[in-house]
């Protein structure tokens, strides 16, 4: 069990407290009421996200003596237009360089996804991947291949 300490500062802003001794402010616009201190809880969840699925590449790249020389992720996500307007969809762009297999990174993005990350499982939307490697073409990640 994972449990954290959530305090209201004032406006719409709260504090966390982390189990790993992390603290970070939760803000929500000022044009709602907010101070506009820290991210949105929303923009957290797709923060979260993706550094779960990256931390994951990183770990397993390693384990596979790959060598890493730069790895960035754009996110994407689509909300619904109704409340409680949750994410609908959700795409994720790896962007890695270095001296890579491009058998090892597939390898390293599908255990992430289908096994590792405990984020993207915790999600109720469609997420979908692709990948580019050393600036050359985006490939979009097809679980069936």
């Amino acid at each position: 069990m994972m449990n954290m300490e959530v305090v209201w500062k004032k406006g719409m802003a709260f504090e966390t407290h982390t189990p790993s001794g992390h603290t970070v402010i939760l803000d929500a616009a000022d044009d709602v009421g907010g101070l506009d201190t820290g991210p949105r809880p929303t923009e957290m969840l797709l923060h979260a996200t993706a550094s779960c699925t990256g931390i994951d590449i990183v770990s397993i790249l390693h384990k596979m003596r790959q060598p890493i020389e730069a790895f960035e992720m754009k996110i994407d996500g689509l909300r619904a237009t109704d409340h409680p307007k949750r994410f609908t969809a959700i795409h994720i762009l790896y962007i890695l360089k270095g001296e890579l297999s491009e058998e090892r990174v597939r390898r390293a993005i599908e255990l992430s996804v289908e096994r590792y990350c405990s984020v993207s499982h915790s999600l109720n939307a469609t997420l979908t991947y692709s990948y580019q490697l050393n600036d050359g073409d985006v490939t979009p990640f097809d679980f069936g291949e």
